[in-house]
């Protein structure tokens, strides 16, 4: 099945990539694994990111793109597999994925948005790091370790008391719910 993705070179790109089996915690468990795995694809594949952050089931990130490239498919193949490298092998598996030679760790697919302008942009980093807050894992954006907030708070774009208390600050309305 061939699936209609954006395609646009140099593009600023919103992603959520999920685990297969929502309910584990490997990328928490294994955040270090995860840092090499995007530390090496950039190396060789360049992005820049422009916000992330790592849930224990889930991750959203938006990258921009170099100029002359739009290839962002290739760059998730490889963090994914480059972390699924360095995990035991214990999960389910079903006879399509063993079939195929695949691991049960990722999701197969992941959801992309191409960046509109700058609102958009905006938005969507304001709802990677309010996604901590609104899954009730800290009740303050800056509490949660594993997000490019803490960037944006060193550089003075936001304070560290933003993003708090769930019911009043949820915007909704993009990415996963």
């Amino acid at each position: 099945m061939r699936y209609r993705r954006a395609d646009v070179k140099g593009g600023t790109y919103f992603f959520t990539v999920n685990l297969a089996q929502r309910h584990l915690r490997l990328l928490l468990d294994h955040v270090e694994i995860l840092r090499e795995a995007v530390k090496t694809v950039k190396q060789r594949h360049p992005f820049h990111i422009d916000a992330f952050v790592v849930l224990p089931d889930h991750l959203h990130a938006i990258w921009t793109l170099p100029p002359d490239d739009a290839d962002f498919a290739t760059r998730w193949m490889l963090i994914k597999s480059g972390f699924s490298r360095h995990i035991a092998i214990n999960e389910r598996r079903n006879a399509s994925r063993i079939s195929k030679g695949e691991r049960g760790i990722w999701q197969r697919r992941y959801w992309e948005h191409l960046i509109r302008d700058e609102n958009d942009f905006e938005r969507h980093v304001d709802y990677i790091h309010y996604n901590p807050v609104k899954h009730g894992y800290v009740h303050r954006a800056s509490e949660w370790p594993y997000s490019s907030i803490h960037r944006y708070i060193k550089a003075g774009i936001i304070s560290d008391d933003w993003g708090g208390d769930v019911a009043s600050n949820d915007k909704g309305g993009y990415g996963e719910r």
